[in-house]
């Protein structure tokens, strides 16, 4: 039990590492900005046949949803991809979700710097 775990871990890192080189090598698609997106995170299935991926794109609304419109239309080029790199018989089923922790840590970065701004100017 315990090895297919790490296995699962080990996929999962080998698959982010292996994602963000394709997206940013091979899937040229223009709505992709590969400056401003990054995979953050990949969680795999028990059984390896499913793997969600998270993506953070820095933008606003309407970029966040060409990119993961772009991702979504080249998902059968990156597991054709994904198989080569990994040597494994059968990809996972690829599933993209927006991760937007980071925008959210970023923004609340901003924030705290605002608040401690407005503090300076009172004393």
């Amino acid at each position: 039990r315990s090895m297919s775990k790490r296995r699962q871990e080990r996929m999962s890192i080998e698959i982010q590492k292996i994602m963000a080189r394709i997206i940013q090598e091979q899937v040229k698609d223009p709505r992709i900005d590969s400056t401003s997106l990054s995979v953050t995170r990949v969680d795999v299935s028990n059984d390896l046949s499913h793997a969600r991926v998270y993506v953070s794109v820095l933008g606003d609304n309407d970029k966040q949803d060409e990119t993961m419109q772009a991702l979504q239309k080249a998902k059968g080029f990156i597991r054709t991809q994904l198989v080569q790199d990994l040597q494994v018989r059968h990809a996972p089923e690829l599933e993209f979700r927006l991760d937007r922790s980071i925008e959210h840590g970023i923004r609340i970065a901003a924030l705290l710097d605002e608040i401690k701004e407005e503090h300076k100017g009172e004393k």
